[in-house]
């Protein structure tokens, strides 16, 4: 079942949104039915509609013969969420909500999706197949297997290191003591164009190797799972309370799993993992703590076992068992 089905209607409906076009069939006559003797004020008033269908469609950024215009820049966004609407906000798109299809073209200019993990499944299912390719995938969590599934391994990947507190707030870049280069990375072939969306919108953006992607994603995750969790676990209202007064918890598990997905997936962190982690903390320290989306978060270390993570895995089954976390361990 296809999720997006409005831009689809609206393509079809903006075919003939030429009002020229539109004169030219109202004046000419057919084999079948003569129309010279069209009243001219129906004619105009038809012309009037069309125009201002024509009008309603360049604002949602379809040309007129239906299709999206490509000019330097142009991205299709799925998702009107906070970050959806950031990366909407500045330069040529399509930003598409529930309901509408991804259209079959432009060809070759990426498809930023926005969306939370759960809703990727839909997503990829109603692409058009020559437009799998251009999708870009900027959620959190580990992706690597799941991208694999669906045959999207080769497909562009983001780590935004940033914080949009709310719709139409600006946004806090993972700029830090220890990175001010910033932390956010993208990998694969669309990963200078979001380099682009995201530098129009005065944020910093690395484009990296899949080698160098890796170990940034894992260490993404780390954060995020360690983090989240320590601040469930111990009642804390944001990540900034976690941090500052369980360091030494916080360490400890962030140790333990850099360790741990060291030896599993043969990768080497860059150096003071600790401290890059914790000085974005430092830059959202006002975000909210909350173990979710765990299939996509902390089931990878979880299932590594209790051997390689016991700190983590401890403090998962101490969660449930307190009743601080809705669904179930494995």
């Amino acid at each position: 079942m296809k999720m997006f089905t409005g831009v689809a209607v609206l393509l079809l409906l903006t075919n003939s949104l030429d009002p020229t076009a539109a004169w030219t069939t109202i004046t000419t006559s057919t084999p079948t039915r003569n129309t010279r003797t069209q009243p001219l004020h129906m004619a105009s008033r038809n012309a009037k509609k069309l125009s201002s269908r024509s009008k309603w469609a360049s604002s949602r950024g379809i040309s007129s013969d239906g299709t999206p215009p490509t000019p330097d820049g142009f991205c299709t966004i799925v998702g009107g969420g906070r970050i959806g609407s950031l990366l909407s906000s500045n330069g040529p798109s399509l930003l598409l909500k529930r309901g509408d299809d991804i259209p079959s073209t432009p060809e070759g200019t990426p498809i930023l999706i926005a969306t939370r993990n759960d809703s990727l499944d839909g997503i990829i299912d109603a692409c058009p197949d020559n437009r799998k390719a251009d999708l870009v995938f900027l959620q959190n969590g580990y992706l690597d297997g799941y991208l694999g599934t669906k045959g999207l391994a080769e497909n562009t990947q983001s780590l935004l290191f940033l914080s949009v507190p709310a719709m139409g707030v600006d946004a806090v870049d993972g700029i830090t003591s220890v990175n001010p280069e910033g932390l956010t990375c993208a990998t694969g072939v669309h990963a200078e164009a979001l380099k682009e969306r995201l530098g129009s919108l005065g944020l910093k953006c690395n484009v990296v190797t899949k080698e160098d992607y890796q170990p940034a994603m894992i260490e993404k995750l780390i954060w995020i799972s360690t983090y989240m969790l320590v601040g469930t676990a111990k009642e804390c209202a944001s990540v900034g309370q976690a941090g500052s007064e369980h360091t030494e918890l916080v360490q400890s598990i962030i140790s333990e799993l850099t360790a741990a997905t060291s030896t599993k997936e043969g990768i080497t962190f860059l150096p003071r993992t600790i401290e890059r982690l914790a000085a974005y903390t430092d830059v959202v320290t006002d975000f909210p703590c909350a173990v979710k989306e765990f299939e996509w978060r902390n089931e990878y270390f979880y299932n590594l076992g209790d051997d390689a993570c016991p700190v983590h895995n401890g403090l998962l089954r101490e969660c449930k068992e307190k009743e601080l976390i809705a669904f179930d361990l494995p």
